[in-house]
């Protein structure tokens, strides 16, 4: 590609993240950042602030935090804090914390121990109206960012499973939405069946578009496309293309799909699959976590591409 044809994508993908920046300046979120150790987050609250983006929070507490941030040359002073240790609140939200879990056996001084934990008090914020939003994942793993939330945070009315998504945004490709995606399941579901693999589709295509603007073509993703390949591992795509169709007709969603035909327009002429979506998706869908996520890591490292996820949907 030239170096114009370069610089005209990086505009584009200038342009679609200003408009996620103006969009984020209107709400005016309050965001939580349980996270506060590592160095990215304090940076990132910074910029957040000065750009006016959200409201940011950190969560821990305030005297340790800015030891780091001082040391870093990062001015913390105007950013505000919830300290888990200390914060007047906090045995209210350990209180609480044993009503949502108590059917579980948790018992009340679990409860008050887990609450000062910086995730599961983050997410006992979200849950009470305190907060908007939480931003974690930066240097725990899956399991620490996700826990907290599926036992405490309920699932949208009328869905059964929450799934999880890549954002994907490939600097230079013609493909997708300008070059953006959505990965999905990619952090959480192991092997969908075909109800919960239709879900996800749901669910991904809504998040492109109310989230991101993105007009959804959403592929669900196989060996083969369009009966090429007959295996149970296709049989569960074709089904759950078939349910994601019933339940909503309204979007364009079509599989089984190879992710050559998925994307390239001439490559699903030549494996003449002429829906509505081959040749154009932007919104893939793998049909398991092995796939989900190594197409994910892979598209990062191999088309050095920017990653946001695994971000969950459904809750």
């Amino acid at each position: 590609m030239s170096s114009a044809g370069v610089c005209v994508i990086i505009i584009v993908m200038a342009l679609f993240l200003d408009g996620l920046k103006e969009r984020a300046r209107k709400e005016k979120s309050r965001i939580l950042f349980p996270e506060s150790e590592d160095k990215r987050i304090l940076a990132a609250c910074r910029i957040l602030k000065d750009e006016g983006l959200v409201e940011p929070f950190l969560v821990d507490d305030p005297e340790k935090v800015k030891v780091t941030a001082e040391e870093e040359g990062i001015n913390l002073t105007d950013i505000s804090f919830f300290n888990p240790a200390a914060d007047s609140g906090g045995s209210h939200l350990g209180k609480e914390l044993y009503k949502i879990r108590r059917h579980k056996g948790i018992s009340p001084e679990e409860a008050d121990t887990l609450i000062l934990d910086p995730m599961y008090f983050a997410t006992m914020l979200l849950y009470s109206g305190e907060a908007d939003g939480v931003v974690a994942g930066a240097s725990h793993p899956t399991a620490w960012t996700f826990k907290p939330l599926l036992q405490i945070i309920p699932k949208e009315p009328g869905l059964n499973y929450v799934s999880s998504y890549f954002v994907m945004s490939v600097a230079n490709s013609s493909y997708g939405h300008k070059g953006v995606f959505i990965y999905a399941d990619c952090g959480l579901i192991k092997n969908p069946d075909a109800e919960q693999l239709a879900e996800i589709a749901i669910v991904s295509a809504d998040t492109a578009k109310n989230l991101f603007g993105i007009e959804p073509k959403v592929a669900l993703l196989s060996f083969s496309t369009k009966g090429s390949g007959h295996d149970p591992l296709t049989a569960k795509v074709v089904d759950a293309t078939r349910i994601a169709n019933q339940k909503r007709p309204d979007l364009a969603i079509e599989g089984e799909l190879q992710v050559d035909a998925a994307l390239a327009p001439e490559v699903a002429a030549k494996k003449m699959a002429y829906g509505p979506v081959a040749g154009k998706a932007n919104v893939l869908i793998f049909p398991d976590l092995n796939s989900g996520n190594i197409a994910g890591k892979l598209t990062q490292r191999l088309a050095n591409a920017e990653a946001w996820g695994a971000t969950g949907s459904g809750s």
